[in-house]
C-alpha cells in the first residue's frame, strides 16, 4: 500500500485557531524506505543545534508462542535535546503502524528489539540496560543483575536466568520497523502551530508521510477533568456524541487501538455523586483502558504516567496548521465540558446532525470547523 503523502507546504501560522491550554502532541509518521526515524532525529537535531540521545520505547504485540498470550518489547527511539539539555520531542515506533511497511525486508544493521514475555522483566532491562548499546552487549547489565551471561543462538542474543528461565533476548528488528515514527512533544504552553512546524516541516522536507494507519493524539492537564461534573461531560462526548465527533473531525477509519468508553461506566456518570473520589474509584473498576476514543486511565489514576486526559481520534496529519485546527475544536468542546452544564443528548438525525450540533456546542459557525479524512498523494 503506498503512505498518503504529506502536505509539500506547511499551513500559514496565522489562519490557524489559537490553542488555550498546555497540550502534548503525539503525530504518526512513516520514513521513506531507505530512511529512518533516527534520520529525522538527527535532523532535527542539526536545526537546532542540539544533541540526540538514544532511548528505549516500550510496547506489546500479540505471539505466536502457545501459552504466552503477547510479548513486550523495547524497541529504540530518541530525544532531540535542544542547547540547553531541554528535550524537544521523542521519535519512537509505533506497532499500529504497519500497512506501508515490507513485512519481509531484511532487518537493517544496526536496529534490533529487546523482548521478554513477563512486562516486569523487561521495566528491569530497561532500567538498566544502555539504548545506545549494540545487540551483542544490551543484555551485559541486566546478566550481571543474575550472576549469568548473554548467549548467541543465531541472530539472536537470549538472556537466561542460572536456572535456565528466560529473562529477556534481543533480536534484529524486523521488516522495516526503523520507518515508523511517532513524533511526541512535550506539552506545549503557546505558539503551537510553531512549535509543530519547528519538528513536522523538517520531516516533509526529508520525505516523511502519513501512514495509513495513522492518528494525533493530543494530551490535556487531568486535573480539571477530576470533577464529578466535568468527568460526567466528558464520558457523554466520548459515548454518545461519538459518531457526530468522528465525522466532525475525520477520523481514520484505518486506525487501530480505538473504541468505545464501557457502558458500565457511561451508566455510571448519570447517577448522583457525593464528589469526585466515589466516582473515581467507582469508574476505575469499570474496565476504562488506554485504546479508547478517549484515554481515561490517568485521569482516573489507573495507568502510571503523566496525569493527562487523552484524546485520540483525531486523524493523522503532517502539518501543524491541520493537526492545530482539529485540536482548537477538541479543546473548546472540553471546554463547554468544564462548565458544570450537563451536555444534552445529541439530536437526532445521525452524525451529520450531531455535528452540527457538535460546531455549536464549541461555539461554531455551521461550516467553520474543517474535518475531513488526511489528503492522499
Amino acid at each position: 500500500m503506498t503512505a498518503r503523502a504529506a502536505a509539500s507546504a506547511p499551513t500559514a501560522a496565522a489562519g490557524a485557531p489559537v490553542l488555550r491550554r498546555r497540550t502534548g502532541v503525539e503525530v504518526e509518521l512513516l520514513a521513506p524506505r531507505g530512511s529512518s526515524r533516527r534520520h529525522l532525529a538527527d535532523e532535527l537535531a542539526r536545526r537546532c543545534a542540539g544533541a540526540v540521545r538514544p532511548v528505549f520505547h516500550t510496547d506489546s504485540e500479540a505471539s505466536a508462542a502457545p501459552g504466552v498470550p503477547r510479548f513486550w518489547h523495547l524497541t529504540r527511539g530518541f530525544e532531540v535535546l535542544g542547547p540547553d539539555g531541554a528535550v524537544r520531542c521523542r521519535l519512537v515506533d509505533d506497532t499500529t503502524i504497519a500497512a506501508d511497511l515490507d513485512a519481509a525486508a531484511a532487518p537493517r544493521p544496526g536496529w534490533y528489539r529487546v523482548l521478554s514475555d513477563d512486562a516486569r522483566l523487561l521495566r528491569l532491562v530497561a532500567a538498566h540496560a544502555d539504548p545506545a548499546a549494540g545487540i551483542d552487549s544490551v543484555l551485559e547489565p541486566v546478566a550481571r543483575l543474575f550472576g549469568t551471561r548473554p548467549a548467541r543462538v543465531g541472530g539472536v542474543v537470549r538472556l537466561d536466568d542460572a536456572a535456565g528461565a528466560s529473562i529477556a533476548m534481543a533480536a534484529p528488528l524486523p521488516g522495516e520497523r526503523e520507518r515508523p515514527c511517532e513524533v511526541i512533544t512535550p506539552p506545549l504552553q503557546r505558539d503551537h502551530v510553531r512549535a509543530l512546524e519547528a519538528l513536522l516541516g523538517p520531516a516533509r522536507e526529508l520525505g516523511f508521510t502519513v501512514p495509513a494507519e495513522a492518528a494525533v493524539h493530543l494530551h490535556l492537564d487531568a486535573a480539571p477533568f477530576r470533577d464529578v461534573a466535568a468527568f460526567a461531560n466528558v464520558v457523554r462526548l466520548f459515548s454518545g456524541w461519538v459518531p457526530g465527533l468522528r465525522l466532525l473531525l475525520g477520523t481514520n477509519p484505518a486506525c487501530r487501538r480505538l473504541g468505545a468508553l464501557p457502558d458500565t461506566l457511561v451508566e455510571l456518570v448519570e447517577r448522583p455523586w457525593a464528589g469526585w473520589e466515589p466516582l473515581r474509584a467507582a469508574a476505575a473498576g469499570t474496565g476504562v483502558s488506554k485504546f479508547r476514543d478517549v484515554n481515561l486511565t490517568q485521569v482516573l489514576g489507573v495507568r502510571p504516567g503523566p496525569p493527562t486526559l487523552e484524546v485520540r481520534v483525531l486523524p493523522g496529519a503532517a502539518d501543524g496548521g491541520e493537526v492545530v485546527r482539529r485540536a482548537a475544536l477538541v479543546e473548546a468542546l472540553l471546554e463547554r465540558c468544564l462548565t458544570g452544564e450537563p451536555l444534552p443528548p445529541p439530536p437526532p438525525g445521525g452524525a451529520p446532525g450531531a455535528a452540527a450540533a457538535l460546531l455549536e456546542l464549541a461555539g461554531r459557525a455551521p461550516g467553520g470547523a474543517r474535518g475531513g479524512a488526511p489528503r492522499r498523494g
